[in-house]
């Protein structure tokens, strides 16, 4: 008798167990399942993204070579394939590079809309501040004031990585535009900024005297063509990097697009 019922029980198990695994058993296949392919889309699209990206830092050594011994044209081929399909950081960087080489034949508006078009691919705010800053740059002369102040305010703020550049710029736009004490107000708050560079303390200090001194038109020129050059795109000791060559696009571990997008960062 209790050899029959421990043989009922153990028949009861059995029966639970498989109706167990016949609910739940497709479930665990299919997550796993799930798993695994989700794990190989993933290696799938890193790998795809590391060939794209070994692919535009090739061309855009061409491109940095061609401009190197003066034949544009071929550099902004190259640079233009990347600014078609690249990775955004590459593709930020080409469109600056295809900027300045409009730049170099006076074509302002092109290199202007080159400019403001690598802002809106950029991948992260250093390399969008920077290009939305050379694209004020080259309208500084030619711009109404009202579009320089939605430019440059765009650019202000304390974790905006060009904001004293652009303050600086700001107060220039509006020497141009007859605002001259206004733009003293402005010139005197960047000398009493903590963590301003000398070279723009000094500036600042220079064109406020030349403002009293009633040569505020002497102040546009002197300070244009100081804020001309090329911004710090690198930290050092004191809070601000080496000055690179006039008109020059930092290379791509030098600018930090986003870490996936360059060797740098994997350093895409």
């Amino acid at each position: 008798m209790v050899d029959f019922v421990e043989e009922v029980e153990d028949q009861l198990r059995a029966e639970r167990y498989q109706q167990f695994a016949r609910q739940y058993l497709p479930w665990f296949f299919a997550a796993l399942a799930a798993l695994i392919i989700g794990w190989l889309g993933v290696w799938g699209y890193d790998a795809y993204q590391a060939k794209r990206i070994g692919a535009a830092s090739i061309a855009y050594n061409k491109g940095l070579e061609s401009l190197a011994t003066g034949d544009q044209l071929a550099a902004d081929k190259a640079f233009g394939d990347i600014a078609k399909d690249g990775p955004a950081g590459y593709r930020t960087l080409a469109l600056m590079q295809q900027a300045n080489i409009q730049l170099a034949s006076d074509k302002s508006e092109a290199a202007v809309a080159l400019f403001d078009a690598a802002g809106k691919a950029a991948p992260n705010g250093v390399l969008k501040d920077l290009a939305g800053l050379r694209a004020a740059q080259v309208v500084m002369d030619s711009a109404p004031y009202a579009q320089m102040e939605t430019r440059l305010k765009a650019l202000i703020g304390d974790k905006r990585p060009f904001s004293l550049e652009a303050r600086e710029m700001l107060a220039m736009a509006k020497l141009q535009a007859g605002k001259a004490q206004e733009a003293r107000g402005d010139f005197s708050a960047i000398s009493l900024t903590l963590g301003v560079s000398p070279a723009m303390r000094a500036r600042a200090q220079g064109a406020i005297a030349l403002i009293d001194g009633g040569q505020a038109a002497i102040v546009g020129q002197v300070v244009k063509a100081a804020a001309a050059l090329p911004p710090q795109t690198g930290p050092a000791p004191g809070g601000f990097g080496a000055q690179p060559p006039p008109g020059a696009v930092p290379a791509p571990d030098a600018a930090g697009p986003d870490a996936d997008q360059t060797p740098a960062g994997n350093a895409q």
